[in-house]
């Protein structure tokens, strides 16, 4: 019963108090705004993440004449470049290949197109890849209408193209995109098929994309010496190890490197790119943390300074409590729950705060809604901590008044 009439005690100097606690409440709601929001939204991209690279599979490699440059913090060295993988050595490596697998051979045509369609048209913003039917697999998409490139299409560098999902809700929204003809560049294509919808996470791609005959892309794009890069599905995931060391030996082999020498390209697991990019959230995941607690301790000693004026100006409130029988222990329990009250008022609303601000930045970068449990929890944790760490003081102050003394107090 003391612990319930301490908290109704509480209420009611936080309702006589409306301004100072609105105040209070404020910066601790913006702390753990900024604490669950950016935590929120790295949980959320973290899961975005995993679906984008689930859908490629964790038996598949990239073969490419660069590093994959993913890094945040570290001391900001760039990535190796090697000399580009031709058009014949990637066509070399396709046929020789021996391990069952699904390889596709692709290159940018143009990493910022524009595409019309009758009167209108996209930002300059839009992927143009060169592929083969085998991207489709191992890009992780999948086609929701229409279909794949044929072989004579390949072969011939036929003028059809593969759309992504935002091409198609900007043009044809309500109709069908296929057999429409598009213009890429100065460059008309056929429609064939549309990919499902992929989102942006973390640039790879996405919906902003278009795909064209590798041997077409190879005719329309205007860099002199384009590299290409070789993407391996591997049919049974248990020789992928296997599958990286022969696909090595062979592209070492086309390259015509020597025992002596290192091997100037790189193979990258699509998995492993997925934890790279996951660990290296890792920084913006204690910068978060670090913004959210120093907020907080601003916000503790704000409070612990509100606190101990309350203490002051409620003197004589306290010599009553006393003299009617309230104990020193019944006397901080009332200030360290108002305290603690404060804190999971402002803590509620910054909590709340958080997980919308979280998952709109998640949802604006590809990435699904979610409630962060844990981090609520955290919060809430927080919050009380808080209230105990800022209130301790002036409650431990409040019950050692002398009864008589704060009486007279004026």
């Amino acid at each position: 019963m003391d612990n319930i009439e301490n908290v109704k005690v509480a209420l009611q100097s936080i309702k006589s108090n409306k301004l100072r606690t609105f105040l209070t409440a404020l910066i601790i709601a913006i702390g753990l705004m900024a604490l669950v929001g950016i935590l929120t939204s790295i949980d959320a991209i973290k899961g975005s993440l995993n679906n984008t690279f689930a859908s490629m599979g964790a038996n598949s490699f990239t073969i490419r004449n660069r590093g994959t440059g993913i890094r945040i913090g570290g001391n900001g060295s760039r990535p190796k470049r090697w000399p580009v993988i031709t058009y014949r050595e990637a066509m070399d490596f396709k046929e020789r290949f021996t391990v069952p697998s699904t390889i596709s051979v692709n290159t940018f045509a143009s990493f910022a197109a524009t595409v019309k369609f009758k009167n209108e048209k996209t930002n300059p913003n839009i992927s143009v890849l060169g592929a083969d039917a085998g991207y489709v697999f191992t890009g992780g998409y999948k086609i929701t209408e229409g279909r794949n490139f044929s072989a004579s299409e390949e072969e011939f560098g036929a003028s059809v193209v593969i759309i992504g999902d935002e091409l198609k809700q900007k043009f044809f929204k309500n109709e069908s995109a296929l057999d429409k003809t598009i213009t890429i560049g100065s460059n008309k294509f056929r429609v064939i098929g549309v990919f499902a919808p992929k989102g942006s996470s973390v640039g790879f791609g996405g919906d902003k994309v278009c795909v064209i005959p590798v041997f077409k892309g190879r005719q329309i794009m205007t860099n002199p010496n384009p590299t290409y890069t070789i993407s391996v599905m591997v049919n049974d995931p248990t020789k992928m190890d296997y599958a990286v060391g022969e696909a090595t030996a062979l592209m070492r082999n086309i390259r015509t490197l020597s025992i002596q020498q290192e091997s100037n390209f790189e193979t990258t697991k699509s998995d492993a790119i997925a934890e790279t990019l996951i660990s290296n959230l890792k920084f913006v995941q204690i910068a978060g943390i670090a913004i959210g607690l120093i907020t907080l301790i601003g916000a503790a000693i704000a409070l612990m300074n509100i606190m101990m004026v309350s203490v002051t100006e409620r003197t004589r409130e306290i010599g009553i409590r006393k003299a009617i029988g309230a104990n020193p222990t019944l006397i901080r329990k009332q200030f360290l729950y108002e305290a603690i009250v404060i804190c999971l008022i402002g803590g509620g609303f910054g909590i709340f705060l958080g997980i919308v601000m979280g998952n709109l930045l998640a949802i604006a970068m590809g990435a699904s809604f979610l409630i962060p449990w844990g981090w609520i929890l955290l919060g809430l944790l927080a919050c009380v901590t808080t209230g105990l760490a800022s209130g301790i003081i002036p409650a431990s102050k409040a019950s050692k008044l002398d009864p008589v003394e704060a009486l007279r107090y004026e």
